[in-house]
């Protein structure tokens, strides 16, 4: 006990989807496939845009880096809940849990700021082509996607040392499956009103503001697109830039619903679903939606597996 009434937690469980036991191997079955399309999906989008030459540009080398930062984030969370839907111990550490919230929200967090990145290079590809090749060369390139991951990173760990510095005396019991920080706060002993502004504050700089900013680039986009005379010149810009807007807005969307609402106005099993559209649905169609509405990354799929055949022979 700690100060007579509050009780030291360092363990958690993770309730996940304890409420639906007949369905545990059929979820396990579908996350387990989930995971493994998003993992090979991305790996190939970063195996395509690094093998070959025509697609390193800025573009490419930003989606990478949006391949890259999906693997990792679906990593933080789905290999635990595959685990907790099998096995009858669904415990996670305090430390544990804390790893897994930080990383969860910096890969979150750094991904609002890339997609805001790709939007601004659209941008400029579409509405100023002419300074294009001077205004996103790979030195700029680099340092903003070297941004979004730094503002993930500190951002996420200022809010997860706050959250963790609480007395957690309520319950050890968190109706999730992964440690997110709003039912985490729902355990936590005392006042958390100021908790819960920072996280609708960070929620707002990371959600609201990064969708004004590309929303505004895409009224420029579309405007700049509907100029252009050129039919199959309008149909490529539209191709290129409908990929990215969709998931812009699924991406969005769910965060905004999940972190920017009331805290009374959904259930906690709602929340959970919620959840799973920007933990395991996002990252899952990234790749094909990328890859499938993409005739550059369809034809370097093709030149690489010629090769293959070439050596082969």
């Amino acid at each position: 006990m700690a100060g007579g009434n509050h009780t030291v937690q360092n363990k958690f469980i993770l309730l996940g989807f304890s409420t639906l036991p007949r369905l545990q191997h059929l979820l396990f079955f579908v996350f387990l496939l989930s995971y493994l399309i998003t993992v090979t999906g991305n790996l190939l989008i970063i195996l395509l845009t690094l093998a070959d030459p025509g697609l390193h540009t800025p573009m490419y080398f930003f989606l990478r880096n949006l391949s890259f930062l999906e693997v990792c984030y679906i990593s933080v969370t789905i290999p635990k809940m595959l685990a907790n839907l099998l096995l009858e111990d669904k415990t996670i550490s305090f430390i544990g849990c804390a790893v897994q919230t930080y990383f969860s929200f910096f890969l979150c967090g750094s991904e609002c700021i890339l997609l805001v990145t790709m939007a601004y290079d659209r941008y400029v590809a579409i509405c100023r082509p002419l300074h294009y090749p001077v205004v996103m060369n790979r030195k700029v390139a680099t340092g903003l996607a070297a941004g979004s991951w730094l503002t993930g990173l500190l951002l996420s760990f200022s809010h997860t040392s706050v959250v963790f510095t609480l007395p957690f005396c309520r319950s050890h019991d968190i109706n999730h499956f992964f440690c997110d920080i709003p039912p985490l706060l729902k355990l936590a002993c005392g006042d958390t009103s100021r908790n819960e502004m920072a996280v609708f504050m960070v929620a707002l700089f990371f959600v609201s503001f990064p969708f004004v900013l590309i929303l505004m680039s895409y009224i420029s986009i579309i405007s700049t697109i509907l100029k252009m005379p050129s039919g199959a010149g309008r149909r490529k810009s539209f191709s290129t830039c409908s990929s990215h807007l969709m998931v812009v807005m699924l991406f969005y969307g769910s965060g905004a619903i999940m972190y920017l609402k009331p805290n009374s106005s959904s259930s906690p099993d709602t929340d959970k679903f919620l959840s799973l559209s920007y933990t395991v649905l996002t990252p899952m169609l990234n790749p094909i939606i990328y890859s499938l509405r993409n005739k550059e990354v369809k034809g370097a799929f093709w030149r690489l597996m010629g090769r293959k055949r070439f050596v082969e022979s």
